[in-house]
């Protein structure tokens, strides 16, 4: 963002068609209100201009108005108590800061981070701008000791893994898989690619969960539950500080479908009838963000909802039309409470909290 000193003493207000008005602007009847002399406000508006808004040094403004530089100092330090210079944050194009208060203020959020993606719909567009607006976000918030679940599959966050530089020092104490990621040989690749470049890119130790997302039964579920290296990682879930993770639609994405772990169509339509709109790492909610309880809950080897949302930051990243539905819904089910999205998606969000 851009800092903007604005200078009003003296300065006329303007109508709406030279594009606004000055916010209050000062007149001389003002300041010696104020308990300033007229001369007093005409020398500290003088140096408030010379220094604001053309930049020069106090020394030198000392020198031009043959005053001394403490007194110029004065005189800054009084425009700025009496109104006269008043600070305004612009934002530059492509940030959203208004949106992203607006959001976190309806929804009741921690933060939201807006990526500029020029209204496109692109999943092409929004994966690259939605991973590099949360590894940015990452990079700068990461303050260390912090201990990072990550969802398995999600192509938003493979783009944000991707788009992290290392850090010199250690930024978290582990990186822990929350959500089973055999299926296709392709899915434990992705779930090892995604735990292991975190883990590279913050110094931390990894752990895995080395097993389907979904299963056929809740008795293959508890079987693999004994496994020891399985038991690892589960065990670490309540103590988790940091969540990051996609946000599903019920319609599942085409790396999900490509991973094995995608629901069937017949558990799709159960889960709709249910009332089923959305999920975060496999558990599923309503359209107002409430728990959808069914028996394919108990097919899910991975975090549990009590878990998730025990984790105080959970951050996540997601966008585009498809999940508009049920990024509202994770955001009034706290779900989530750090959200990384895009424009438009934010746009559609403050219309819906209306």
């Amino acid at each position: 963002m851009y800092i903007r000193k604005r200078i009003d003493a003296f300065r006329p207000s303007r109508g709406p068609h030279t594009g606004g008005t000055m916010a209050n602007p000062m007149d001389a009847a003002d300041a010696v209100a104020g308990g300033f002399a007229a001369e007093d406000t005409r020398l500290m508006t003088k140096v408030a201009r010379l220094y604001h808004e053309q930049g020069i040094r106090q020394p030198e403004i000392a020198r031009r108005l043959n005053i001394s530089q403490p007194r110029v100092s004065r005189l800054l330090k009084k425009a700025v108590a009496s109104g006269i210079v008043r600070t305004t944050v612009v934002a530059p194009r492509g940030v959203f800061a208004d949106l992203e208060d607006e959001i976190e203020r309806r929804y009741g959020l921690t933060e939201v981070v807006v990526a500029d993606t020029g209204g496109e719909d692109d999943e092409f567009v929004i994966t690259p701008a939605l991973g590099a607006a949360a590894a940015f976000y990452l990079e700068t918030t990461l303050t260390g000791g912090e201990r990072i679940g990550v969802s398995s599959w999600s192509s938003t966050l493979l783009a944000t893994v991707d788009s992290m530089r290392p850090r010199s020092s250690h930024e978290c104490e582990s990186v822990v898989q929350v959500l089973g990621g055999l299926g296709q040989p392709s899915a434990q690749a992705r779930a090892t690619h995604l735990v292991g470049r975190l883990v590279q890119m913050t110094g931390a130790q990894a752990t895995y969960l080395p097993a389907p997302g979904v299963v056929t039964s809740d008795a293959t579920r508890r079987a693999l539950l004994r496994e020891d290296s399985i038991a690892q990682a589960i065990d670490a879930f309540p103590n988790l500080t940091v969540l990051l993770a996609g946000i599903g639609s019920l319609l599942p994405s085409p790396l999900l479908r490509a991973s094995g772990n995608a629901v069937s169509a017949e558990d799709e339509d159960l889960l709709r009838s249910a009332g089923a709109v959305g999920d975060v790492c496999m558990r599923y909610f309503d359209a107002e963000g409430q728990p959808v309880r069914s028996h394919f809950d108990k097919r899910i080897l991975g975090i549990e909802a009590a878990d998730l949302l025990h984790i105080p930051r959970r951050i996540g990243v997601a966008g585009g039309r498809r999940k508009h539905e049920a990024i509202r819904a994770a955001l009034l089910g706290g779900w989530i409470n750090t959200l990384v999205t895009d424009s438009a998606t934010a746009a559609y969000l403050r219309e819906a909290a209306r």
